[in-house]
């Protein structure tokens, strides 16, 4: 098999201006639109694992923002993590103070990492303190309030981006460069997966319709949607959905399983699965001239990927999450491309919310009105 890595694939792709390999060289070869700030700012706002785990960790690597303050609910993590990053006390924050961040110059952007249903009070809260914002996924948890955010950002003139990391690894900028140029003809059909096996903590947030505004689908769904939807290169005309539950003792209020069937315009179809009761982690593309495809596609990584004409996609493993800030930060600082809009959050709660009106209609077929290329990098 032929060995496929960035190296000796790089002559035949083009990874996209806000992508892994210009973020690499962004300080040699763009000149910053902000002459006053080489790297940015960012607070992370709830910190929890993904912040304890990912995002903080990550922010020592980046080359374009820094971690430069918090907002915590819990008064015992202040001191911890003030030591652990060296935060000045002036940048370490409460839920109730927070508005307070408007007057600090040392934070520019503002990532909100906090259960869903307090996404859009903090998204629209940072705005008007005239922070740019990352929301994390998913963006809210209705249409509304995307719109809400939406509106928020435009009307303080800063940038909204959302938390979906796959966008600046290689792996899933490789599947795009697979669509976009009909490497593998055209597409026919997607399937992609997103799950994992939730046990022992029913009492978690995510497993609480009233912070997380849903189960898996919102979860881990809006994953398998996005592999949908850059695996075809289109959004979808209409959606069909199904839902099941086996553990209902566990899964109160939230859904367990679903899968869907999506419908593109060009004729292509999509099943996508997503669960909190089994593991999954795939997305397989099949066009007219072979197939490719990503196993694990949407981890943590290192991911992993093969085509059907006996390629191995092997690309350096990065923090995704480094990968992710540092191409928002440059978006901000140097006007590359904005990977994960606002707008891309918005379409995909459009699809969640159509996904769930087929389920209490019986599966029945429900038909989307989104732009073309609504949603798309901008």
């Amino acid at each position: 098999m032929k060995k496929l890595s960035r190296r000796n694939f790089s002559s035949k792709m083009a990874i996209g201006a806000g992508g892994t390999l210009l973020s690499a060289n962004l300080p040699l070869g763009l000149t910053p639109l902000k002459m006053d700030k080489k790297k940015l700012g960012i607070a992370l706002v709830g910190l929890g694992s993904y912040s304890t785990n990912q995002l903080a960790p990550a922010l020592q690597d980046t080359k374009n923002c820094y971690l430069a303050g918090i907002v915590t609910g819990t008064p015992q993590k202040e001191d911890v993590w003030a030591k652990k990053y060296n935060l000045p006390k002036g940048n370490i924050y409460n839920y109730e103070n927070f508005d307070s961040i408007k007057d600090n110059d040392e934070i520019d952007v503002v990532y909100v990492v906090l259960p869903n249903a307090m996404h859009a009070d903090f998204c629209i809260r940072a705005a008007k303190a005239g922070k740019h914002v990352i929301c994390e996924k998913p963006m809210a948890v209705s249409v509304a309030e995307c719109d809400q955010i939406i509106a928020a950002c435009k009307e303080a003139s800063v940038k909204l981006g959302v938390g979906y990391r796959l966008h600046s690894e290689p792996y899933t900028q490789q599947v795009k460069e697979f669509v976009k140029k009909k490497t593998y003809g055209d597409v026919t059909f997607v399937s992609a997966e997103a799950a994992y096996r939730s046990t022992g903590n029913p009492s978690q947030w995510r497993l609480n319709k009233e912070l997380s505004g849903g189960g898996a689908l919102l979860n881990m769904g809006v994953y398998a949607i996005q592999s949908a939807i850059y695996g075809t290169g289109e959004n979808p005309i209409s959606v069909s959905a199904q839902e099941f539950s086996t553990r209902p003792e566990y899964f109160k209020n939230t859904d367990e399983t679903i899968t869907a069937q999506l419908n593109f315009s060009s004729g292509a179809i999509a099943n996508i699965t997503t669960s909190h009761n089994f593991s999954a982690n795939s997305i397989y593309v099949a066009g007219t001239n072979g197939w490719f495809k990503l196993q694990p596609a949407n981890n943590y990584g290192p991911l992993s990927g093969s085509t059907s004409d006996g390629k191995i996609l092997d690309f350096p493993h990065e923090s995704q999450q480094k990968l992710q800030m540092d191409d928002f930060a440059a978006h901000i600082l140097y006007g590359t491309t904005n990977l994960a809009p606002g707008e891309m959050g918005k379409r995909d709660m459009i699809i969640v919310s159509a996904i769930y009106e087929s389920i209490a209609k019986g599966g029945k077929t429900i038909a989307l009105d989104i732009p073309e290329n609504y949603g798309f990098s901008t």
